[in-house]
């Protein structure tokens, strides 16, 4: 029997669980560690609450949660409650799955003051995060600035500028329900260092914000290169960017605008104590379509800022790490002797849920190809089950945790899947009936 450790019960958790079943069968236990007390990672919080259709996917981690060789091990960091050297005494291999959950910060002079949130807190903040249901965004305000030109940032503007009725059928919680339904923001300021031929923007997501109630998205043609150019784009970004030129021709009479600032890179954040408006240098490209700045400047008026400029791994003790990329040092996943990393952990934040499959089963057959049949006589589960009882950690598992998401079904509001607990104590009592 050979015994592995997945740290992270995300995507690429459990696409390295369910490659691991593929690889060894019967023949291998899995213990799925996760320092929240609820599964799925960047599915339940980071997915946008009007996404049902994608954070369906939990259902086929479900499938592999409910198997009798894999088990769920939440409410344990670690680095906290156990080492990863005493995880590695305990298992044959360990896959660190942690996704990247930190953000990136925005290095630029006022970037410390209030009004200005990362992404990371920002969608936590509407998605239920533990962590940052508290973070109570400056909503009171007419003019926002979101920094980046990916689906991060199509997903803030979207949510900023939705009514409450187009949020029926979505899971966002209720402390953001209600705050979104009370906002001021009039005028959304979508930020790019370069053009519109280089977003990473999506098709379906960018062509959301066209269909909303009370809100319309904007952009300048004169930013556009000729028409004819957009025939050299891939399909995926042509469609993008036609989506784009639609825009253009939108009547501008809702009450609130989603405004693309193509070619701005925001340089200073002012106010006093707290976020007035936003310094932005206008860039052009290079031959090698870098991004540069030209010199001129110009002030947006805005209250709130949130910044989706990337996110990054956080460091854990003992695992090599490579603080340029924010990520772990890792060459195809393998970090050292045991030791593994897959989906953003391993590649950064880049590519989309599926994209982290490919990664799971790559290091599932490395894994199979090192280790090979037998039984190395490590503990596995039963070894952390030992020295986490002896710590006195509270383990929640994968039936806790289906008590849990029945909990947040029965306490939904009307068209909504569910309501999430918000604070891990909650959780915590759902669990032993308190």
């Amino acid at each position: 029997m050979r015994h592995v450790a997945v740290i992270g019960s995300g995507p690429a958790g459990y696409y390295s669980a369910e490659a691991l079943q593929k690889a060894f069968g019967d023949e291998v236990r899995i213990d799925m560690i996760d320092r929240l007390p609820v599964p799925y990672g960047l599915i339940r919080f980071g997915v946008a609450p009007d996404h049902q259709s994608i954070k369906a996917v939990s259902r086929r981690y479900e499938k592999v949660a409910l198997s009798g060789n894999v088990r769920f091990v939440g409410n344990v960091t670690v680095g906290r409650d156990v080492t990863v050297a005493e995880l590695q005494g305990l298992y044959d291999a360990i896959i660190l799955a942690t996704g990247a959950p930190d953000d990136r910060t925005l290095d630029i002079p006022g970037s410390d003051l209030p009004g200005v949130v990362g992404s990371a807190a920002f969608v936590g903040w509407y998605n239920g995060h533990p962590e940052f249901a508290d973070l109570e965004p400056p909503l009171d305000v007419e003019g926002a600035a979101v920094i980046g030109n990916g689906n991060v940032a199509l997903d803030v503007a979207r949510i900023l500028s939705k009514t409450p009725v187009e949020f029926v059928g979505s899971d966002i919680v209720a402390h953001a329900f209600e705050a979104l339904g009370n906002s001021s923001i009039r005028r959304i300021h979508v930020l790019g260092r370069r053009g519109p031929h280089q977003i990473a923007m999506t098709p379906k997501e960018l062509g959301e914000l066209g269909h909303l109630s009370d809100a319309v998205p904007s952009v300048d043609l004169a930013d556009f290169p000729p028409e004819g150019d957009d025939a050299l784009l891939e399909p995926g970004m042509r469609k993008s960017v036609t989506h784009l030129r639609v825009f253009a021709s939108l009547p501008q009479d809702k009450k609130k605008v989603i405004e693309f600032d193509f070619f701005a890179m925001p340089v200073a954040i002012e106010g006093e104590g707290k976020v007035e408006r936003l310094v932005v240098e206008r860039t052009r490209l290079t031959e090698d379509l870098r991004s540069v700045g030209t010199g001129e400047r110009y002030a947006i008026d805005c209250g709130l800022i949130v910044s989706c400029i990337g996110y990054q791994t956080p460091p854990i003790e003992g695992v090599p790490y490579e603080h340029g990329r924010g990520r772990f040092a890792n060459s195809d996943g393998v970090i050292g002797e045991g030791l593994y990393a897959v989906g953003w952990a391993r590649r950064g934040p880049t590519g989309t849920i599926g994209t982290n499959r490919p990664d799971g089963f790559e290091v599932a057959e490395t894994i199979a190809a090192t280790l090979g049949p037998g039984d190395s006589g490590k503990e596995g589960g039963s070894g952390l089950d030992r020295l986490l009882g002896a710590r006195r950690v509270d383990v929640v598992t994968f039936q806790d945790w289906q008590k849990i998401e029945a909990a947040e079904a029965a306490r939904a509001r009307e068209g909504s899947p569910r309501e999430k607990f918000v604070q891990i104590a909650e959780m915590l009592g759902v669990r032993s009936g308190a």
